[in-house]
């Protein structure tokens, strides 16, 4: 009899907390309460439009954290929403509500600190061993900047200019490259305005689509897309005269470009130079929200020109300074420290092949290329291999923090070198995007050469250290 009371006890204290709210005014045991009238229907206060300030307040939040509005149509982010946007796409972004002119800017600057050897024989040039290395060590480079300016002249229609303030090759200012883009018919013609619906077009001087791995790089002050502090070993990057035409179908990717192959624009010695042509087809999927999936493969074709570029036209430079470089050189004239340019003056033929996956904080990003060309001066065609794979984790609320480790590799025949010579290296690091265009990196690099003759200052060659880097990009 105590047990069945405790439990009934036990029922009764549960039953305010487990019956409906009608049943818990209720009393255990007896007749129920008569039942109440329904309450009256209630009518929904109507909601009162935010007022000027508080709409002013929140446009100027939003300002800051998640960027300044975009002004340009199809047009790639400069800060941090711009991560992972390869080539514009057929959204246009933004209304066109007519002439617009807009500018952006980039600043980069970094701490270094790295040290570096070798085991290369003495060469005395002039009494001055030009096999040894510069004193390096605990330093700020000197800062680097960009300025963008850009121009929606007509709906799908824009102007982009871009110019380095300063930079490691260049401390005056100059402009890199122009071009005008077109996602939209300037003529109103069916035909033309049915095929800008999955057409883009770009003329001008511009940084040439050879592979994906230049969406990727840091230039020059802009280094907020680059999830690491240095390029890769064999950076393919220039600006050349020209233009490109592109099919946006779905998920595929197809473009077509013809230029100059080099980045100075002549009409001399026509029998040294020739047309460049340049393609690139691709698949880019977002497969559902957490998985993004991209391969693309790219083919450069330059038979003949004064100076070809390819791997040699970032006049801005290389991010290690005066690492492996003697005690005679400069920040400006040996500008390509930690690199390697393959020397391909006057013909060259290139292949990129890129894979890119995406899944939830996840990416992974490759490089396998395959270039052949020579100098006019030399007799036979020498070949270059390069290999690269990144792996960077993105986390916190909206991605603002990631890590990341880059292994990269490069090797292949140099003019007057016997054999294959190279690099192998690897990079760790991690950033925070402590606002959308400000951005704090940190990156451990070791570096190595091989395969070069005792006669070569990169005999033995190594490196090795940390580097901080800061971005600011509005």
């Amino acid at each position: 009899m105590t047990r069945k009371l405790n439990v009934a006890l036990a029922l009764a204290m549960l039953l305010p907390f487990t019956a409906p709210p009608a049943a818990a005014q209720q009393p255990a045991d007896g007749p129920a309460s008569p039942a109440r009238p329904a309450a009256a229907p209630t009518t929904a206060a109507p909601e009162v439009p935010p007022s000027k300030e508080d709409a002013a307040a929140a446009a100027a939040e939003a300002s800051w954290t998640k960027g300044r509005s975009i002004a340009m149509q199809y047009f790639r982010p400069m800060d941090k929403r711009g991560l992972n946007v390869f080539e514009t796409t057929k959204v246009p972004g933004a209304e066109f509500t007519g002439f617009k002119l807009d500018f952006n800017a980039q600043f980069t600057s970094q701490v270094q600190n790295l040290t570096h050897v070798n085991t290369a024989t003495p060469n005395l040039v002039n009494g001055v061993d030009a096999n040894r290395l510069a004193g390096i060590g605990f330093g700020f480079n000197n800062s680097t900047a960009n300025l963008n300016v850009n121009a929606q002249l007509a709906p799908g229609i824009r102007v982009a200019l871009t110019s380095y303030l300063s930079s490691r090759h260049h401390n005056e200012t100059w402009v890199k490259d122009g071009f005008i883009q077109m996602d939209q018919s300037p003529i109103n013609v069916v035909p033309l305005k049915m095929l800008f619906e999955i057409a883009t077009v770009r003329v001008g001087h511009m940084e040439i689509n050879y592979g994906d791995a230049h969406f990727r790089r840091s230039d020059n002050g802009n280094a907020v897309f680059n999830p690491f502090v240095g390029n890769y070993i064999m950076d393919a990057f220039t600006t050349e005269i020209g233009g490109e035409v592109y099919l946006k179908a779905s998920n595929v990717i197809a473009m077509g470009a013809l230029t100059g192959g080099e980045i100075r624009g002549t009409v001399l010695s026509p029998g040294q130079r020739g047309p460049t042509l340049i393609g690139k087809l691709g698949y880019d999927s977002q497969v559902n929200t957490d998985l993004r999936v991209r391969l693309t493969g790219s083919v450069y074709r330059s038979p003949k020109s004064m100076s070809n570029t390819l791997y040699g036209g970032d006049r801005a430079g290389s991010r290690y300074y005066y690492v492996l470089e003697n005690t005679v050189a400069t920040e400006s004239a040996q500008k390509d420290s930690g690199l390697i340019n393959p020397g391909f003056k006057n013909k060259v033929t290139a292949m990129q092949m890129n894979p890119f996956v995406k899944f939830r904080g996840l990416e992974l990003f490759g490089v396998i290329e395959r270039a052949k060309g020579k100098a006019s001066t030399e007799s036979f065609d020498r070949t270059w291999s390069q290999y690269a794979l990144d792996t960077v984790y993105r986390f916190l609320p909206d991605e603002k923090a990631f890590v990341g480790v880059r292994y990269n590799k490069a090797h292949g025949e140099l003019a007057g070198i016997t054999g294959d010579v190279g690099a192998n290296r690897w990079q760790v690091g991690g950033g925070w995007f402590i606002l959308p265009g400000l951005l704090a990196k940190a990156e451990y690099v070791d570096q190595q050469y091989f395969g070069y003759p005792a006669s070569n200052i990169k005999n033995g060659g190594h490196f090795k250290g940390v580097m901080l880097e800061g971005v600011v990009a509005f």
